[in-house]
């Protein structure tokens, strides 16, 4: 559904993204995952053709990106990080406008409306302002009137991001909503569990580099099962094993107090790059 050959951003001397290569099947919910500069929203900005790749060429849906820009348009849907709706119109205004933008007809427009308010739980507050609505509801709208004109392909750039918990749990919900009815998804995010939950599988990045790929379990395998977590006096430190038995052994060997426990993402990213996700 995506493929991806060698996409390279520049800004003068930074280079942002760099020779990435990545090809994202149909179907799946894939995850980029890396701290906040790793190249994962300039990659989405290249992919929705905000902005321009300085090398290489990436597909959506069988169409390049750089020469079928209307083909792709019509293929994708977008859901920003930041907040992009119209504060001073409605909920069903928002969806209105997106729809009369897409030139859908009037009688599948509103149906598909209705359809969507109900699909993000927002019927009930369909006619009001969407300056009171709270920052959950907003991402809600995001994501319906990115659908309005049903994508094959959804994009979400940090999605949950400033939401609180259980929040972000019902937006993992529709998430898998919507991956159910057929949507390929590729979302950004530094959120772990945000990762571990969703995806079918993850691309970590880093400083514009894809570093690995895989399931998140199978990425996990790669650098072992199992941490013994300790404190050396200058900074945590981290030992991996295949096997709980042998962290266990490890940890008996060691003067100071240790905790053993199932490794992360977090801990693979960790493990690659030397560095925290959210540094």
């Amino acid at each position: 559904m995506i493929e991806i050959n060698g996409l390279t951003k520049d800004f003068g001397s930074l280079r942002a993204v760099d020779q990435l290569s990545l090809r994202i099947e149909k179907g799946e919910i894939f995850g980029l995952l890396g701290p906040n500069g790793a190249g994962k929203t300039t990659t989405v900005r290249m992919l929705t053709m905000l902005t321009r790749p300085t090398a290489g060429e990436a597909y959506i849906a069988g169409y390049e990106v750089q020469r079928d820009l209307a083909r792709v348009r019509h293929a994708i849907g977008v859901v920003p990080q930041h907040m992009n709706l119209d504060q001073e119109l409605t909920a069903r205004e928002n969806l209105e406008l997106h729809g009369r933008l897409y030139k859908i007809p009037r009688a599948e427009r509103q149906r598909r409306i209705e359809e969507l308010l109900s699909f993000v739980e927002l019927a009930d507050r369909a006619d009001e302002f969407v300056n009171r609505f709270s920052g959950g509801m907003k991402r809600r709208l995001m994501i319906a009137r990115a659908l309005l004109h049903r994508p094959q392909v959804l994009f979400l750039d940090e999605p949950t991001v400033g939401l609180d918990p259980q929040t972000r749990r019902r937006m993992w919900d529709l998430v898998r909503r919507m991956n159910r009815e057929g949507v390929t998804v590729l979302l950004t995010t530094h959120y772990i569990e945000e990762a571990e939950a969703l995806c079918h599988r993850v691309g970590i990045m880093d400083r514009g580099r894809l570093i690995a790929i895989g399931t998140p379990a199978a990425l996990k395998e790669q650098v072992g099962r199992f941490v013994v977590e300790g404190f050396d006096g200058a900074g945590a430190t981290y030992a991996f094993f295949g096997t709980r038995e042998e962290a266990v052994g490890y940890a008996g060997s060691l003067s100071e107090a240790v905790t053993i426990r199932e490794a992360t993402l977090e801990d693979v990213f960790v493990k690659l790059t030397g560095r925290k996700v959210r540094d």
